[in-house]
């Protein structure tokens, strides 16, 4: 017993000791599978631990004197920065060396009380509340100091520097939807689609490098005085104040349902373009580097490192998300289309990310959130689609379009199309038919390299199916014209006008050169037409009754000159204020046009020398011929009543 006496710590390194090998045996103790010799040795090794413990309790709390000095040492280097306005990180680091060794002190001396007997003593207990109430407060100032750190060194974040202008897609912005288009022309506008690059992962320094090793030593500090979730806290929510930061310089506003559901078509277009744009930067570059820092940081502490992650970036997780499904469940309009195809690629491209920043079990409904958007937009998508192609076939005109020119409608679908072909894996994955036998022949089509593939695929049938319905339906609007001239006219500028669009982009790969050859036979069958239903009867009169005989009376020639005057200055003054918008079909039905009329005109009056003169022939060959170049101009005119002369 005088052995074990004399072995009683006096001073506070042996006190440590002697708690540290007090705890090795108790754990040894619990370990299975021990030998029955070895647990009594561990059974007498702890009795005699717990003797030694007791005895130094019995001399009345002596055997703390150095615990107590250690403290008072330990209190003044922690105390003295609670009066002091600086940061101590802001200090050097020295400063911040001391001070995280004070606190690691006086977590090694609560331990050590801690560790001790299981006998109350009034010295160890008041030691004890100390301890804990200084570390309380260093753990409050670390805390700052974090808080401190983290808003100090936040790094500027310019979008803009990760965007890049894809110059294949251009956007057709239509600001009215199908119910306003007689009212008032599609309006094309073109501009790039600034986009980040679709497959680039940017990693972006949140913070500056030197600061991470400054905050893993708070978090050190922190964690091993049980002080993790304080850190957390702290770690979060300045995290989440810089999130919201870069997010409000995305100017993606945090809009609830009800506010999507309610826009007008001008801001959700510009809304869903913001969000298209926003989805890619947040993912590939803001959020792929608030992981690394996060992992930086955390990466050492188990599951905190997936939870504070989540928690930073939930709130505007959310927001993208909520607004995705609110653009998902509304009215499916078909200006909507374009848009939602570029959600739905923009999140079918992002997926592979998302998996990854989430792959921790925290993360798993963010995964089955954003999967389920997904399938929801593609729905969405499907839904557009059919509802263009029904508005397309369904659309009905009131009165005749002004002129015979190109009707609105057809600008808006062929340039609507016109873009399809940028989605075109997109719409053949998403149109395609279940029940076909070829459809698993064309699902991965590489667009616009197979002619013959391309032509059959999905999105080209579909393309066709649209064309049809826009053609039916200009046939029906072609009926309100009551001159059959105009009608003509009308079917072939708007199939000129189709045929166009088809040649000069993208789309002559679905559509084909037979789809190519039998429209262009159309457009000009009706040019025929025009040609005929106009002329003939104006030709007619300038006809010779008698083949035989060498030229007409003067009274029939000059009956038939009033005759052709009066019908050309009608048809001049009519068809002055049609309209053939495309400068080379205007040229072409002229040319035409006048090679008929000029010659017939001319072979009339050059049968007739002897009664060509100014009361008889009010228009000349020049005249007519001149005259024929101001058809189809979209502005109407009248011939001056001016005769000429003309040498036969």
């Amino acid at each position: 017993m005088d052995e074990c006496q004399s072995a009683i710590p006096t001073v506070d390194g042996d006190l440590h000791v002697v708690a540290a090998a007090h705890h090795i045996v108790k754990a040894l103790g619990t370990t299975k599978n021990l030998s029955d010799d070895l647990r009594k040795i561990l059974i007498d090794l702890d009795a005699h631990l717990s003797t030694m413990t007791s005895n130094m309790d019995s001399k009345g709390g002596k055997g703390f004197f150095g615990v107590e000095e250690q403290l008072k040492r330990v209190e003044r280097k922690i105390m003295i920065w609670e009066s002091e306005q600086m940061m101590i990180w802001d200090c050097g680091p020295k400063d911040t060396s001391d001070y995280l060794e004070a606190v690691d002190e006086v977590q090694t001396l609560i331990d050590g009380l801690q560790s001790l007997s299981v006998y109350e003593n009034r010295k160890r207990k008041e030691l004890l509340r100390r301890a804990s109430s200084l570390l309380q407060m260093a753990m409050s100032r670390l805390e700052d100091e974090l808080i401190h750190m983290l808003a100090k060194h936040r790094q500027q974040f310019e979008p803009s520097k990760y965007m890049s202008c894809r110059s294949t897609r251009w956007n057709v912005v239509y600001n009215e939807s199908f119910d306003s288009l007689e009212d008032e022309p599609a309006k094309e506008t073109s501009s790039r689609n600034c986009t980040s690059n679709e497959s680039s992962e940017y990693i972006v320094d949140l913070l500056p490098a030197h600061v991470i090793p400054d905050i893993k030593s708070v978090a050190k500090v922190m964690f091993a005085s049980d002080y993790g979730q304080e850190f957390c806290e702290a770690f979060i929510g300045e995290r989440k104040e810089a999130l919201e930061q870069y997010f409000a310089v995305l100017k993606m506003g945090k809009l609830s349902i009800r506010d999507v559901l309610q826009m007008e078509w001008t801001s959700l277009s510009s809304e869903m373009n913001k969000w298209t744009r926003s989805m890619k930067i947040m993912f590939r570059v803001y959020l792929a580097s608030e992981k690394r820092l996060c992992d930086q940081i955390l990466g050492e502490f188990g599951s905190c490192n997936s939870f504070c992650f989540l928690e930073i970036s939930k709130a505007t997780l959310l927001c993208l998300l909520n607004f995705g499904e609110a653009v998902a469940m509304g009215p499916h309009q078909p200006e909507k289309l374009l848009r939602l195809l570029d959600m739905y690629e923009t999140l079918s491209d992002l997926v592979p990310d998302i998996d990854a920043l989430f792959s921790e079990e925290a993360g798993s409904f963010v995964l089955t959130e954003f999967h389920g958007l997904l399938e929801r937009l593609a729905d969405s998508v499907k839904a557009s689609f059919n509802t263009f192609r029904v508005s397309v076939s369904s659309n009905k005109s009131v009165y005749p379009f002004p002129g015979g020119g190109v009707h609105p409608l057809s600008k808006y679908v062929m340039n609507y199309i016109r873009m399809f072909p940028e989605y075109c894996n997109t719409l053949n994955l998403l149109l395609e038919d279940r029940h076909s036998d070829a459809a698993n022949l064309v699902t991965e089509l590489q667009c616009g390299r197979t002619a013959s593939l391309s032509t059959s695929c999905p999105m080209a049938c579909h393309l066709r199916s649209i064309t049809s319905s826009l053609e039916s339906n200009l046939h029906k609007k072609s009926k309100l014209y009551k001159d059959e001239a105009l009608q003509h006219i009308f079917l072939m500028n708007n199939i000129h006008y189709m045929v166009q669009k088809v040649k000069d982009s993208e789309l002559r790969h679905f559509f084909g050169n037979e789809w190519m050859r039998k429209h262009n036979a159309k457009f000009q069958q009706h040019e025929m037409n025009y040609e005929r239903s106009t002329w003939s009867s104006v030709i007619l009169l300038l006809k010779d009754d008698n083949p035989g005989s060498s030229s007409l009376s003067k009274s029939t020639f000059k009956e038939r000159c009033k005759a052709f005057g009066l019908a050309f200055e009608e048809v001049y003054k009519t068809q002055t204020s049609w309209c053939i918008p495309n400068p080379q079909l205007r040229e072409d039905l002229q040319i035409s046009t006048s090679l008929k009329v000029v010659h017939a005109y001319r072979t009339f009056l050059g049968r007739n020398p002897a009664h060509v003169d100014e009361k008889c022939v009010k228009h000349t060959v020049e005249d007519v011929e001149k005259s024929l170049l101001d058809l189809f101009e979209g502005s109407p005119r009248s011939l001056r009543n001016s005769p000429r002369r003309v040498k036969p």
